[in-house]
């Protein structure tokens, strides 16, 4: 993975306009990805919605279309390497992580195509689709009001979201989900409306089949050095104060009797490094707070550790992942709740 995202740096392809990567759909990966939701679409009924399937620079629908925008990186391991490289996080990283992001668009698309959002029901179970839609938001974990599919508590996020990610599990091959939401009353009364409209939906042809695309990839003129430019890991500033919690953990964490006196001690820094990839997905998929953010305060703490000098007998390096992890979950939920690390 990371030869191929070194290869961009070494090769005039990094100035290249993006549009002129030749990249398509078709002899892909995402190819036989697609033609597995199809399957999944034919088996929900869900037959007269026919949505068009393009490269751009995100996940999306636009309003009012049924076209299906799929991240531009995933259609060569290469650009899916670089874009772990450059940003730490891939929605999209395999196969099953495609299909979930496909299947809440699919939402989206069909939202659009019968313009269910302005049915009454629909805003009584989902919220108003003219609600403000920002970026930022603060879920309220485990919240049985709503279902769970893509991380960071998405369905939160918007009424459109919420219907999204309530049509994405109601899609989901072999999910039982009466069974699996018996106990979250809200979030099954959602999922029941989903089921009672698709139903009634199944022979009707959609009002909306518009397939107008927002940022084609054949059309971005910048370049792949333009689009990673605002480095996430760059940016941002971490508050005082957090050196103490470096110390409570790792100082705990030195020579015991059963560790060699005078044995190295395992560096700190290298195993805050080390963790980044998988605390930066958990930490975003079960608190909201994002992937960018998540890496960012890493560093300053993989830094800090270092400068610090904190280490840790190896015989306990599981003690220190648990500290570490739960600090770190602990600072996320603070910000995602009050907007800044230390209250």
């Amino acid at each position: 993975m990371a030869a191929d995202a070194a290869h961009f740096h070494e090769s005039n392809l990094w100035s290249t306009p993006i549009r002129d990567l030749g990249l398509t759909i078709e002899g892909t990966r995402l190819e036989p990805i697609l033609d597995e939701l199809q399957a999944e679409l034919r088996t929900a009924g869900v037959t007269r919605v026919r949505p068009r399937f393009y490269l751009s620079t995100e996940w999306g629908v636009p309003f009012e279309t049924v076209a299906v925008a799929i991240p531009f990186y995933l259609a060569r391991p290469d650009l899916t390497a670089l874009h772990a490289e450059r940003v730490g996080h891939v929605e999209g990283f395999d196969r099953a992580d495609i299909l979930r992001y496909l299947r809440h668009e699919m939402g989206h698309a069909v939202n659009y195509a019968y313009r269910l959002y302005d049915e009454q029901e629909w805003v009584k179970q989902f919220g108003a689709i003219t609600q403000p839609y920002g970026e930022e938001y603060r879920p309220e974990p485990f919240s049985r009001r709503y279902v769970r599919h893509l991380p960071g508590w998405y369905a939160q996020k918007h009424p459109d979201e919420d219907w999204a990610e309530t049509f994405a599990v109601w899609l989901t091959p072999g999910l039982d989900w009466r069974k699996a939401y018996g106990a979250w009353p809200v979030a099954a009364a959602k999922l029941a409306y989903c089921e009672r409209t698709m139903a009634a939906l199944r022979e009707r042809e959609p009002v909306v089949t518009d397939t107008d695309l927002d940022e084609d990839v054949g059309e971005i003129e910048y370049s792949l050095d333009h689009y990673y430019r605002d480095d996430p890991s760059a940016q941002g500033e971490m508050p005082p104060g957090l050196d103490g919690a470096l110390l409570a953990i790792f100082e705990d964490l030195g020579a015991d009797g059963e560790t060699v006196a005078d044995e190295a001690l395992a560096p700190a820094a290298a195993l805050i490094r080390r963790l980044e990839p998988e605390l930066m997905a958990n930490v975003f998929r079960w608190t909201g707070h994002f992937p960018e953010r998540t890496r960012v305060l890493l560093r300053f703490l993989a830094e800090r550790a270092g400068q610090l000098q904190q280490g840790y007998a190896t015989n306990r390096e599981t003690t220190a992942i648990v500290a570490f992890t739960t600090m770190v979950t602990g600072l996320a939920m603070n910000y995602v709740q009050r907007g800044s690390y230390l209250p």
